[in-house]
């Protein structure tokens, strides 16, 4: 997309504000304008306090603009789908990138009664949809809704209906963000204290039990029809889904520990072959060389012992020997989801803006970022696999190879014990 991320908004802006004026029933006194725009302030105070990354703070802005648009259609069930129909319709003509419109949809979609919120986005929305219930200006708010709702069905809600209707709604929502539950939840509970105080039905004897969970469903639907048994499945469904995240953030958190761990111990092995047979060295040079010319017979032994201590040491240090790619990337290949972002050997010859823009664009992507993360534990796998592969070399080269040099110095004793003496006792006396 190549419009700034202002364009975008200021152009959903006109264009939300068109329909509006033009093309929804005036009889919607609260799902207006006014109730759009109250949404996109609170949507936007709450973005500022999770400080979203600019691609989410964009999507729940365009997703508040148009919740409502879909009251187009003169009725409020089902307006969620009309409002998704014209977003994206809206997105694509101005070339929005399918990622972009695939978010804002699902924001849209999670507003729907009862709320289905999985993502932080569209909790917030969600959020803010219903950021009156927890303000001072619920009582206004909430009297607008009423007259809507009785021009819309030609049926008079009376004030006493009225309180029932909104003690059961108000009970049965929940905020889903924690700015919501912290800043909202307490002045809606006041709300609710308020309005059981002025409600003389509640202790009526008509109805003189409190109210079960159910009857509370039941005078719910009566202002939201589209409230059902799919509540349960929509938590189960979030339930679902945060214990999939905890489960693969474990999953990559424990293997990205084993490989860390795996990884340390082959340095140090390497590290000990390379001490270890850097002694060896230091002595056979320092003492055994210097007597090779009174005894010609250690050449051998000593020569395959010094070569058996070089190859471990080399063998050890290509163990342990870094490597480093060229670490640049294209935008193409970012946006291709190509690059793997969570390795340092991939991005170091990059500018900090390239590489913020490339981050940003890796955690807004769910699917990249996860491609990112596998693809990291399979290549600290390979390096592992190299590492373990020159180590088990060393290690052999050094088993055996002194396991060989040991038989040629016994082989060497052995020799000057029953030969060489041998020979010096047989010789013919000189006087």
């Amino acid at each position: 997309m190549t419009e700034p991320q202002t364009d975008l908004i200021a152009a959903a802006r006109e264009f939300v504000t068109d329909i509006f004026q033009t093309k929804v029933s005036k009889s919607f006194r609260y799902h207006n304008l006014n109730h759009t725009m109250q949404v996109v302030r609170a949507t936007e105070e709450m973005a500022d306090y999770y400080q979203l990354q600019p691609e989410d703070r964009k999507a729940v802005t365009l997703a508040a603009w148009f919740h409502d648009t879909g009251f187009t259609g003169g009725q409020g069930k089902g307006h969620e789908a009309i409002s998704v129909q014209l977003v994206s319709a809206f997105l694509q003509e101005q070339q929005a990138g399918a990622a972009l419109i695939e978010k804002v949809t699902r924001c849209i979609e999670a507003t729907k009664m009862p709320q289905s919120p999985v993502t932080l986005i569209e909790q917030i929305l969600c959020d803010a949809d219903l950021f009156h219930l927890g303000t001072d200006d619920f009582k206004t708010i909430n009297e607008e809704l009423r007259q809507e709702l009785s021009e819309v069905s030609d049926e008079e809600i009376s004030k006493k209906k009225w309180r029932k209707m909104n003690i059961s709604f108000m009970e049965n929502h929940k905020y889903f963000t924690d700015y919501g539950r912290r800043k909202l939840q307490p002045v809606k509970e006041q709300h609710i204290s308020s309005i059981r105080n002025r409600s003389d039905d509640m202790k009526s004897p008509e109805n003189p039990k409190k109210k079960t969970k159910k009857e509370k469903e039941d005078a719910l639907l009566t202002v939201f029809p589209e409230e059902s048994a799919k509540e349960a499945e929509n938590k189960k469904k979030r339930e679902k889904y945060n214990q999939t995240e905890r489960g693969i953030s474990t999953v990559f958190r424990i293997m990205a520990n084993n490989h860390n761990t795996l990884s340390q111990m082959a340095d140090s092995k390497a590290n000990i072959m390379i001490s270890v047979n850097s002694i060896i060295l230091s002595v056979v040079i320092s003492v055994l060389i210097r007597h090779l010319d009174e005894n010609r017979n250690l050449i051998i032994p000593t020569t395959t012992l010094i070569l058996v201590c070089v190859a471990t040491i080399v063998f050890a240090i290509r163990a342990t020997r870094p490597n480093v790619s060229q670490g640049t990337f294209t935008k193409e290949d970012i946006q291709n989801k190509k690059t793997n972002l969570l390795f340092f050997g991939n991005f170091h010859n990059m500018s900090l803006p390239d590489y913020d823009w490339a981050m940003k664009e890796l955690l807004a992507d769910r699917d990249y970022l996860y491609s990112s993360m596998v693809k990291d534990l399979y290549f600290l796998g390979v390096v592992l696999a190299k590492k373990y592969r020159q180590l088990r070399i060393s290690y052999n080269i050094f088993m055996y190879g002194l396991i060989i040099t040991m038989l040629l110095y016994g082989a060497v004793i052995l020799y000057e014990v029953f030969v060489v003496t041998d020979t010096v006792k047989n010789a013919p006396f000189i006087p």
